[in-house]
């Protein structure tokens, strides 16, 4: 009799121990402040994928009915089998069904005089690409093995995703909101495109982050400039934060890098891959009426238009912690971009952090920061990460990966150094913080054939001026955003200006850094001296003053080295190219820059 009751006993204790291991749940794991990859969430093959349409709140393709954006989702299976809730990581794109091809004739032409219209572009066809579910894998791996549902979306207008694209129009900020409300069982989702079977968000806390690069980072300020409830954290990396600042500059019409000619009727065309049978429409209503009328290639002026596409001035309701990313090399979108934004998130008392690199386009922060980000406010682990540094910089000679912390973004301790020009610019003139009175004028002659690598390192040119600071003693630390103040005649009613500020000597080896010469640019257009919504024709021969800022950076220029600012009119690589001849006449005596210098004038 004892001896049963040792084996009944002992099997009762291995099926308790088999019952309790089973009811034990994988839920996220969290270790110094951060998500941790799940062993039971890894297996790709347990993930649970399907896809489904979103209503919105608008009509955009003129068919009478809602829009409805098309929607993926991919979770951990233990969401159906143990109802297991999790946050969401989203990502929206207009690229996931494919992008026209570059043919000729797609970008405007810039080889014409200043405030003329060139002649029309061709309009390419996209062959949408891409079959359901799948809509992207972006960021699932990363993800959803520590414990988040990863949503992609195709913007209005691409992929199957109804409705128009509009390029920054409303549309583009309530389509992620929609899916946000339907993540929050606010919104309705179908499982077809014109259905009624509807479909529920059952695993999610309707707790959503969103990320992306470029457009993609874009719509994540988008969504959150709505305020949606729900939206807790973004990290946009390179976001474009105002179409008028990608596709114009301080008045001039001003190309993105690498795309010369781009505007915004080009992306238009670029991302519009939806329904063949809604193009039409599309097109009549959007491309050729809406963006041909408020675009304005001639004159580069601000307006209504552009103000709608600009997503500071929406940005009252937002309430998203924000991680901002982007390189401080970055031509395409620049970094001003990101800069304005983070701003104001500061000024209104969101969590805010900064993330730059030294780079050109793209670049997410590293890993750790995001995940915190996220664990923070999508989990709501107390991490700390809002009282950590609120800049984080990756300095030039150090692994993307291991950017350094500052207080703030510019550098707290930076300070405007004024720096006065000295005659002898077809050469090289002076930089200096001594005022140097009398220096009279001096002129160069517009000719968009040279490069302003070429006009930065030729010996002397009057197609530029250029003046260097003496060879620095010590490293210089530049932190913030560089101002010129100019004043100059044209001998043409309308001119490109252009302004670089170099590090000199120039290297010229083929594998230099992208730091090495280039500190900063900036555009403007003197027709636009007085206001950026109204341009006037100049008086050939009569002074004018401006003051624009350069783009943002934060950079160390070795000793050895001296900054050299050029001045210069149309930009090869940036601006459109009128024919050779024009003259810019600058006056020294009233002309500075303005230097934002950790430790103010004293390495000078």
């Amino acid at each position: 009799m004892k001896k049963h009751n040792k084996y009944f006993l002992l099997a009762f204790l291995i099926g308790s121990f088999t019952y309790s291991h089973a009811q034990e749940k994988a839920t996220p794991i969290f270790e110094n402040g951060e998500a941790q990859i799940v062993p039971e969430f890894n297996n790709p093959d347990d993930w649970i994928r399907h896809d489904l349409w979103v209503e919105t709140t608008f009509d955009t393709d003129g068919d009478g009915k809602l829009d409805r954006m098309h929607v993926d989702v991919t979770r951990p299976k233990q969401t159906d089998t143990e109802g297991l809730k999790l946050p969401v990581v989203y990502e929206t794109s207009p690229y996931y069904a494919g992008v026209a091809k570059s043919v000729d004739g797609l970008f405007w032409n810039v080889h014409h005089e200043l405030g003329e219209t060139a002649e029309e572009r061709v309009h390419p066809e996209v062959k949408r690409r891409g079959k359901r579910p799948i809509i992207s894998n972006s960021q699932i791996r990363t993800w959803v093995p520590r414990g988040y549902i990863v949503v992609h979306s195709s913007s209005p207008g691409t992929g199957l995703s109804q409705g128009a694209p509009t390029v920054g129009g409303d549309n583009e900020s309530l389509a992620p909101k929609a899916v946000i409300d339907w993540l929050n069982g606010r919104a309705k989702g179908y499982t077809t495109p014109d259905g009624n079977e509807t479909v529920e968000a059952f695993w999610s806390t309707g707790k959503v982050g969103m990320t992306g690069t470029s457009y993609n980072g874009t719509l994540p300020l988008a969504a959150a400039t709505t305020g949606v409830d729900g939206l807790e954290a973004i990290i946009p990396v390179a976001p474009n934060t105002s179409y008028y600042h990608y596709y114009r500059s301080n008045g001039l019409v001003r190309s993105p890098g690498g795309y010369l000619g781009e505007d915004i009727d080009v992306l238009y065309d670029f991302i519009h891959s939806g329904d063949e049978s809604k193009r039409a429409y599309n097109n009549k209503t959007v491309r050729d009426t809406e963006l041909k009328n408020g675009m304005d290639r001639a004159t580069g002026d601000y307006n209504d238009f552009w103000a709608g596409r600009d997503y500071l001035n929406d940005m009252k309701p937002m309430k998203a912690a924000l991680l901002m990313s982007h390189g401080f090399n970055d031509w395409n979108v620049m970094p001003e971009h990101s800069y304005r934004i983070y701003k104001a998130a500061k000024e209104k008392g969101l969590p805010a952090q900064i993330y730059y690199h030294q780079f050109g386009h793209g670049g997410p922060p590293p890993i750790s920061m995001m995940n915190k980000w996220f664990t923070r406010y999508l989990h709501g682990i107390e991490n700390g990460v809002e009282n950590d540094k609120k800049a984080w910089i990756v300095r030039e000679y150090d692994d993307i990966k291991s950017p350094t912390a500052y207080e703030d973004y510019p550098n707290p301790d930076a300070k405007q150094v004024t720096l006065h020009l000295g005659k002898g610019g077809q050469e090289h003139g002076s930089l200096s913080t001594k005022i140097q009175n009398n220096q009279g004028s001096e002129t160069l002659v517009d000719d968009a054939s040279i490069s302003g690598k070429d006009l930065a390192t030729a010996k002397n040119s009057n197609h530029r001026l250029l003046y260097t600071s003496p060879t620095l003693t010590e490293d210089v630390h530049i932190s913030g955003v560089a101002k010129i103040s100019i004043k100059l005649a044209s001998s043409k009613p309308a001119a490109n200006l252009s302004v670089w500020l170099v590090s000199l000597p120039w290297n010229g080896e083929a594998k230099s850094k992208i730091t090495d010469n280039i500190i900063t640019r900036g555009w403007a257009d003197p027709q636009n001296y007085k206001s950026l919504t109204e341009s006037e024709p100049l008086s050939p021969g009569k002074f004018y003053e401006m003051s624009f800022d350069l783009q943002p950076d934060d950079q160390i220029i070795k000793k050895g080295q001296q900054i050299g600012l050029m001045i210069f009119s149309s930009d090869s690589q940036f601006t459109l190219l009128p024919k050779p001849g024009t003259e810019l006449t600058i006056d020294l005596d009233n002309t500075t820059l303005e230097l934002p210098v950790v430790g103010g004038k004293l390495p000078f």
